[in-house]
């Protein structure tokens, strides 16, 4: 495959050629032994990686592990197209008429003026895009929920659910009606907490708190959406503040030459207000 090594689709193909030299007859024995299933947990680590990048503003590391990002999407196109599924051309044509199908108002004669609009009609294509395809599926299989990658976080899983649902319309009016909603999962999860527990199976205590404190979470979680927050995005950052806070808390007690274990829980909390207020 001849190419401009200068251009950027050369660069693109240069990648392409080194993954099917890496694959092919005198390759690299490790890429050769990679499928699709090995590939899986390394894509969603380097998945991570970027996010922690981006969550650090570290535009150097953020432009390498996009890097390592795209290698996964070519191998695992390459492997594709070892079993006679796709290439990566399959990849790159459709994403592209999928961006200006979903694009109307840029590349037809829709109209669309603000961000809202644009998600609107973006959502609006994309269900015309699914009925199309299920089609000719049974009816257990058309379901709007269908295609919710189970192997997402948990936030984000609820995030995608609770948007699909909204879309057609079941939602809350307001963000007042979701706190409702909340206060009644508050409730629940006290009522259940307080009952008393059969010593003989106590799994089910634990299977109907986990019932409701999952419960709780959906809800904060479409608190979340309804404000137009990522939920997983919000607690990373509630983890690292509390991290950086305890941190300090654990070297104002070193300072004094003492350890935390040896704290009293007034002098922890004093601490943490203080940390609070630095930080």
């Amino acid at each position: 495959m001849a190419s401009d090594n200068g251009s950027t689709g050369g660069k693109f193909e240069k990648l392409v050629e080194i993954i099917a030299r890496l694959r092919g007859p005198g390759g690299c024995p490790w890429d050769r032994e990679q499928d699709f299933n090995s590939l899986k947990p390394m894509l969603v680590e380097e998945t991570y990686e970027v996010l922690e990048a981006i969550d650090n503003r570290d535009f150097e590391g953020l432009s390498e592990e996009l890097g390592d990002v795209l290698l996964h999407i070519v191998f695992n196109a390459h492997l594709a197209r070892e079993a006679g599924h796709f290439d990566v051309n399959t990849v790159l044509d459709g994403i592209a008429e999928k961006l200006i199908r979903r694009h109307p108002h840029v590349f037809g004669n829709e109209q669309a003026g603000t961000a809202e609009e644009v998600l609107k009609n973006w959502e609006v294509i994309k269900a015309q895009e699914k009925a199309e395809k299920l089609k000719n599926r049974t009816p257990e299989q058309r379901s709007l929920l269908e295609g919710i990658p189970s192997k997402l976080p948990a936030l984000h899983e609820a995030h995608k659910i609770a948007s699909r649902a909204a879309g057609v319309g079941f939602d809350w009016p307001d963000v007042e009606g979701i706190f409702e909603k909340l206060q009644e999962e508050v409730l629940e999860l006290k009522e259940v907490i307080a009952e008393g527990s059969d010593e003989t199976r106590p799994d089910l205590k634990t299977a109907r708190l986990e019932d409701e404190l999952g419960d709780l979470m959906f809800v904060v979680v479409n608190i979340a959406r309804f404000l137009k927050i990522d939920s997983e995005s919000a607690l990373k950052r509630a983890n690292r503040k509390f991290k950086k806070r305890f941190q300090f808390m654990e070297a104002e007690l070193a300072g004094e030459g003492k350890a935390l274990e040896a704290a009293t829980l007034q002098e922890m909390e004093a601490l943490w207000q203080k940390a609070k207020s630095a930080n």
